[in-house]
């Protein structure tokens, strides 16, 4: 199993309605993906930001590529991010996982 590790942040004005199109848009679009098998979205929020993690659970590397396309390490973002979003990371990180 490999672990996928995203991370965002918007401004606080902005967290109900990004956390409401993470649960509308990109978690159904994670579960549609052959070789997903399930993930953690985190949060948490400061005076001015609320912070993002995602983590994603994968079968292998292949399942990966399905859902990112050939660059796996680029983040995948939506067109609607841009208006929510404050940062937009250059690359993701993979684990392996070797104990639960």
């Amino acid at each position: 199993m490999v672990t996928r590790i995203w991370e965002g942040r918007t401004k606080i004005e902005h967290s109900e309605t990004y956390t409401k199109i993470i649960r509308e848009r990109d978690i159904p679009d994670y579960k549609k993906t052959k070789g997903f098998t399930g993930l953690k979205f985190l949060n948490r929020s400061d005076d001015q930001y609320t912070y993002f993690k995602l983590l994603t659970f994968w079968k292998d590397f292949d399942a990966i590529v399905n859902f990112t396309g050939p660059n796996m390490e680029s983040p995948k973002h939506y067109d609607s991010d841009k208006s929510y979003l404050l940062d937009f990371p250059g690359k993701v990180s993979h684990y392996t996982v070797f104990a639960q």
